[in-house]
């Protein structure tokens, strides 16, 4: 009974964290094209002389829209002023508490791969929050130092650094529990700009309005600053959050080089949208994006590992044997292993049935990528695997 709120619990939080994180993420796409789209005035117009930077008329839903943007701010402010903000508060909260039920609680099964290293529940769930903690005080140093200056050269150290901490954290976790964790930094950076600098540099620039004074406009510029990065960050951050069904990327050796190319062809073809949002058809950008997705295509092709040699025909009863011993534990209606509350990825090896329909996706996870038993929990051997691979090869007979 316990197991079966666990689970209503992660599936409400994994809703939560999709509903919320459209939201953000749909006000930064709308908000970055706005900026990129607007129309400065007339010289001498009214709208100039209020000190409207950029203006645009828009038709959605059956109605007209005008839009404009202050250079600064207005002569006064309404009473009622719009904040874009719990979206993304909400979405890192959604998200934090998800990465605690799904990997933190079971860091064991889901963080430690004994392969890459031995560590504690502790230890792992220690170098997720301060991977997490850590690339928040490391990226706003950098923004608020001299660099900050240089977009261009911000963005490349930016880059530098994540490619740093996603080889780290891979050669201290598992490949699925390392994806997910820079993903929970990048998160915590995009939230933390957020709540740090674009919310509290809008207070002051209302408080200033309010007072009757001059609004400093360098808490504007720095407030778009961090709103450009978060736009930038969505994509990779988006990949991240599927990852985990793509064995193929984190089981690879070189899993951290292989996020990082996904992330450098999601902020590429983010930057062509960006780009032709003022009217720039800049195509290099998605032809780079496209040539480092195909890059990883071509270099998490499956190389199998050899395997010892099997002699002899594979009878089904010797991989029932093998799959009972090392995979029903967590792959049957009721799991066992401690953890684990539903079969992953829903998929049943508890029945001779169940075995012979999953039979390629056993040879996907157990041969090729050996991605499964997480972590080789389980202990499967290489024979075992070898076993498994050459029934497969004789079609896998269910008797």
């Amino acid at each position: 009974m316990a197991s079966h709120w666990i689970d209503i619990v992660e599936m409400l939080l994994r809703w939560l964290h999709i509903i919320t994180g459209i939201a953000w993420i749909g006000s930064s796409f709308y908000f970055i094209w706005l900026d990129n789209t607007l129309e400065p005035p007339e010289p001498g117009s009214d709208n100039a002389k209020k000190g409207v930077a950029g203006e645009l008329w828009a038709v959605h839903g059956g109605g007209f829209y005008n839009p404009q943007k202050y250079a600064v701010a207005p002569a006064s402010l309404p009473d009622n002023l719009h904040w874009f903000k719990w979206e993304a508060y909400y979405t890192w909260l959604t998200g934090t508490a998800l990465l605690v039920v799904v990997y933190w609680l079971k860091a064991q099964v889901m963080m430690v791969d004994p392969t890459v290293a031995v560590l504690t529940t502790w230890q792992a769930v220690g170098i997720g929050a301060a991977s997490m903690v850590g690339s928040w005080l490391i990226y706003d140093a950098l923004c608020r130092s001299p660099l900050g200056k240089r977009d261009a050269l911000l963005g490349g150290i930016v880059f530098v650094l994540l490619s740093a901490l996603a080889w780290g954290l891979a050669h201290e976790l598992g490949g699925r529990a390392a994806y997910i964790q820079v993903g929970a930094s990048i998160g915590t950076i995009m939230a933390a700009n957020v709540f740090f600098v674009i919310i509290p540099g809008q207070k002051k620039m209302v408080d200033a309005m309010r007072a009757g004074l001059m609004p400093d406009p360098l808490d504007g510029k720095r407030g778009k600053q961090r709103s450009v990065h978060n736009n930038y960050f969505t994509l990779p951050v988006l990949f991240i959050m599927i990852s985990n069904h793509y064995a193929t990327t984190y089981s690879h050796p070189y899993n951290w080089a292989i996020l990082m190319l996904m992330a450098a062809a999601g902020v590429s073809i983010r930057h062509f949208f960006n780009r032709k949002h003022k009217g720039v058809l800049a195509w290099q950008y998605p032809a780079i994006g496209a040539a480092l997705l195909f890059t990883v295509g071509w270099w998490t092709t499956p190389h199998l590992v050899p395997l010892p040699k099997v002699e002899g025909p594979v009878t089904f009863d010797q991989v029932r044997a093998i799959v009972g011993e090392r995979c029903v534990t967590c792959h049957s209606p009721v799991p066992t292993f401690t953890g684990i509350t539903q079969p992953p990825a829903g998929v049943l090896l508890n029945t001779p049935a169940a075995i012979a329909q999953n039979a390629q996706r056993l040879y996907q996870q157990v041969v090729v990528t050996r991605i499964m038993p997480l972590g080789n929990v389980t202990h499967i051997t290489d024979y075992e695997r070898a076993v498994v691979a050459a029934w497969i090869a004789a079609g896998a007979p269910a008797k």
